[in-house]
């Protein structure tokens, strides 16, 4: 099991299910809503519970982007499928996760570089953002 939540503590998670690897996000939505890229896992949504407000923003025909509406953590990713992306860094203590692969590289920003070590996708990669690893 893990757990996670905002900075404030007014939103918490409680995951029970099986979290997927880290990928790193570089598309333009996911650096102009974290200042950065985004680091990723995700999970079966009906494997985690909520609590507190948060509020979500419609960020596309295909998915809403979850964060607290008190101290503004980005917190969640949500295209409405299966799953839903929560970002690592909001995940209490150790996860024992690591990053599998890049997705939007064609969208990075210049002022940094990619590992290239791990798997890199100019767009989406379904391979990546479905992969199971248990926790």
């Amino acid at each position: 099991m893990a757990e996670g939540g905002c900075l404030c503590g007014q939103v918490r998670y409680k995951v029970t299910g099986d979290l997927r690897p880290v990928v790193a996000c570089h598309c333009v939505q996911c650096r102009k809503t974290s200042g950065h890229y985004v680091a990723a896992t995700s999970v079966a949504r009906d494997r985690i519970e909520l609590t507190g407000d948060v509020t979500w923003y419609v960020s596309s025909e295909s998915a809403r982007r979850g964060f607290c509406g008190v101290c503004g953590a980005s917190l969640f990713w949500d295209g409405r499928g299966e799953n839903l992306s929560i970002h690592a860094g909001t995940l209490d203590g150790a996860t024992g996760l690591a990053v599998a692969g890049h997705i939007y590289c064609a969208d990075k920003g210049d002022y940094y570089d990619i590992d290239t070590d791990l798997p890199c996708a100019d767009a989406d990669d379904p391979y990546l953002t479905t992969m199971v690893l248990k926790v």
